[in-house]
Formats: C-alpha cells, sequence, structure tokens
C-alpha cells in the first residue's frame, strides 16, 4: 500500500513530463501522416535531433536561471556573436595564431590547433560575458530582465559592427565537425552502451543515497521502468540514426554537457542551493546560504554554455552572418517552460527542458516540410507556449490546494 502511494506520488510529480512526452508522440504521428512517413525518416530525424542542439544547450543552462527566479533574454544574441567571433578568427587571426603557437606545422595539425583555439576563445568569450552580466545581476542589484534585455542589445549591435552586413565564413576543416560530423555507427552503438550503463548506476545511486539518509527511494519498479525507458530510447535512437550517416557529433556533445548539467543540478549543493533560492528566496538567506555567490555563479554556467552554443552555430552553419542567433532567446525560454520549469522558480529539470527543445525542433521542421508560411510557424509556437505556462499555473493552484 506505501509502495503503490508513491508510486501515485512519484507519477504526479512527473506528470508533466509524461504529458510533454506524450505530446511530442503525437506531433511526430501527426507530421509522419501528413508527410507520408518522410518525417520520421531516418535522415529527417537525425537533422531534427542536430537543429536542436543548439537550443539544447542554452536551454540546460536557462534551467538554473529561471528556477531561481531570473531570466536571460540574452542568450540567442550572445550565442549568436560568439559565433561571429569564432567566424572573425578563423577568416583572419587563426593562421597567424597557429604560426605563432606552432610553427611549420602542416595542414591537419594547422586545422586541429585552428578548431582547438576556436573553441577555446569562442566558448571563454561567453564565459566572461556570463561574469560580467553576473556580477551586475548579482552584486550590483540590478534585476536579471533588465541586465539581459540591454545585453540583448549590446549583442546585437556588436553582431552588426563585426559583421559590417557580410557573411563570415567559419568552414575550415575538423572545426566544421563539431557541427556537421558523424561517429561511425560501431562507436556509436558503444556509446550508447556505455550511456545506458552511465544511467542505470546514476539512477542506482540515488537510489543508495537516499535511504543513507533515511528518505523514501520509491518503488523499485518505477526505477527499473525509467532504466528500460532510457535504453529503448538511447540505443533505439542510434540504431535509427546509423541507419543515415551516424550518430553526430552535436548531438554526442550535447548529451555530455545534459549529463554533466543534470548532475549538478540533482547531486550537488550548487544545484540544491539554485532550487533552494527559487523555492524560498528569504528562508535560504536566512540558512547561511550566499545568494549573490550562487546567482553570481549561474549565470557564468550560462554565458558558458552560450559559449558552447555559439562555437556550435558558426560550426554548423559555417558562417557568421547577421541574423546569428536571432529569436533563440525565445526557443530557449519556451523549451524549459514546456519542459516543467515554472515561471515562478523552485522547479524545473534538465531532462524536461531537453524535451521541450525538442518539441520546438519538431514543430518548426514539421511545419516546414509542410511548407506553411513562417508566420503560421511563430504563431504555433506562441500559442505552444502560452498553453505551457497555463499548464504550470493550474499545476500550481492545484498543488496549493492540495
Amino acid at each position: 500500500m506505501k509502495n503503490k502511494a508513491l508510486l501515485i506520488q512519484g507519477i504526479r510529480a512527473n506528470a508533466q513530463t509524461y504529458s510533454l512526452l506524450l505530446a511530442l508522440g503525437f506531433i511526430w504521428i501527426l507530421f509522419a501522416i501528413a508527410t507520408g512517413g518522410v518525417y520520421i525518416s531516418p535522415q529527417n530525424i537525425s537533422n531534427l535531433f542536430r537543429q536542436m542542439t543548439i537550443i539544447g544547450f542554452m536551454a540546460c543552462g536557462m534551467v538554473l536561471v529561471i528556477v531561481t527566479g531570473g531570466i536571460d533574454l540574452s542568450v540567442g544574441k550572445l550565442a549568436g556573436f560568439v559565433s561571429v567571433f569564432v567566424a572573425v578568427l578563423q577568416a583572419y587571426f587563426n593562421p597567424w595564431l597557429v604560426s605563432l603557437i606552432y610553427p611549420g606545422a602542416d595542414a591537419t595539425t594547422h586545422n586541429i590547433v585552428s578548431a582547438i583555439i576556436s573553441i577555446l576563445l569562442g566558448v571563454g568569450l561567453g564565459a566572461l560575458i556570463g561574469v560580467l552580466q553576473g556580477s551586475v545581476i548579482a552584486y550590483l542589484s540590478v534585476p536579471a530582465f533588465i541586465v539581459t534585455l540591454g545585453g540583448m542589445f549590446i549583442f546585437r549591435g556588436a553582431i552588426l559592427a563585426v559583421t559590417q552586413g557580410k557573411t563570415i565564413p567559419a568552414n575550415q576543416p575538423i572545426f566544421t565537425d563539431i557541427g556537421q560530423g558523424y561517429i561511425p555507427n560501431t562507436a556509436g552503438l558503444v556509446l550508447a552502451v556505455i550511456a545506458v550503463i552511465l544511467v542505470v548506476l546514476f539512477i542506482l545511486q540515488a537510489r543508495k543515497k537516499k535511504a543513507q539518509y533515511k528518505i523514501e527511494a520509491g518503488p523499485l519498479l518505477f526505477d527499473i521502468l525509467k532504466m528500460l525507458v532510457a535504453a529503448v530510447g538511447i540505443i533505439g535512437y542510434v540504431l535509427i540514426v546509423n541507419l543515415y550517416q551516424g550518430l553526430q557529433i552535436p548531438v554526442l556533445l550535447l548529451a555530455l554537457v545534459a549529463a554533466i548539467l543534470i548532475y549538478l543540478s540533482n547531486s550537488t549543493r550548487f544545484g540544491r542551493y539554485a532550487y533552494a533560492i527559487g523555492g524560498n528566496r528569504e528562508a535560504t538567506r536566512l540558512s547561511g546560504i550566499d545568494i549573490k555567490k550562487n546567482i553570481f555563479k549561474i549565470f557564468i554556467l550560462m554565458g558558458t554554455l552560450c559559449g558552447v552554443a555559439g562555437v556550435s552555430l558558426a560550426s554548423y552553419v559555417g558562417y557568421g552572418t547577421i541574423a546569428a542567433g536571432e529569436g533563440y532567446e525565445l526557443d530557449v525560454i519556451a523549451a524549459c517552460i514546456l519542459g516543467g520549469t515554472s515561471t515562478l522558480g523552485g522547479e524545473g529539470t534538465v531532462v524536461g527542458a531537453l524535451i521541450g527543445a525538442l518539441v520546438m525542433a519538431s514543430l518548426s521542421t514539421g511545419m516546414t516540410m509542410l511548407n506553411s508560411p513562417p508566420a503560421m510557424v511563430y504563431i504555433v509556437k506562441g500559442l505552444v507556449f502560452i498553453l505551457a505556462v497555463l499548464v504550470d499555473v493550474s499545476v500550481r493552484k492545484s498543488a496549493s490546494k492540495n
């Protein structure tokens, strides 16, 4: 009886995530029928997941920002600015930097070193901007909405200033593999099996920790079901994309980033403090937690992930353009809200945000394949976003009554 109650409690706690998965399945079935099955072809599935990676990188960080009761409106243009910065490096500065670091390098070595320079400086730029914005927000007490809105305008202007309305190439060999490359089929399957093993170990470790601290872990059957779903999802996905060209490198990178963020949010003080700040800021302050320091760290993390997204964007597109990152912030925020991150703070998961990002990408891809007008794509995304917020508010009200 007790296990049954815990099982029902676990289902209710993750009801929005399960509902979103059902909605995602419905969207895929609908578009599959409308496109005669082309939508669920291995090639389109591969392209769909590749397209959602850039939003996914930023959504992983945005979850913690919103969980603390904040917002970051600059993420789209910051990622766009990083992509333009990386393009400028590749077009004008990397040859000189490579010759300075590695004189006499052959063509292959030159490309490898150039890619490393682009990655490090691009991610570093994102982290630096995260430090600057985080300092103003956390220590000067300027609302995150104002700081990041100002940042969005600044980065938009910076993109215009750097590009001068031109398209800057960022398509050097090796670097392009970050956003466009594939893992061989056998290696992809090996990585999938390793990922499943890690998921199983993570779930078992979580149960062990709960038992250690005398916390009800819930029915073992529930966790076994989660393991099975994860195993089928991961291995099934790799088998499908192997029918095209293999596991995409950007999807693998997103999986690594997501795993790190899931660990940080669930198993470290950093993550627990973030949820505590969003849940009850005053109680968190009175408990002795340094709220300013934690918010500062979260915005550094957000900036770093924008740097990763910007590098991936430059590699995927192959150019730095005047429109880089346009509108991404809306997709990122919508992905988090769709995934169950509460607009009031204190609740949200990285997994939910990634599913939300996949839903947004699925809608865009499906409507594009049906030759829907761009205006209709925006309208549908807006309606879905509003519906997600309505569901969030309804769930909150229901929970408060119970």
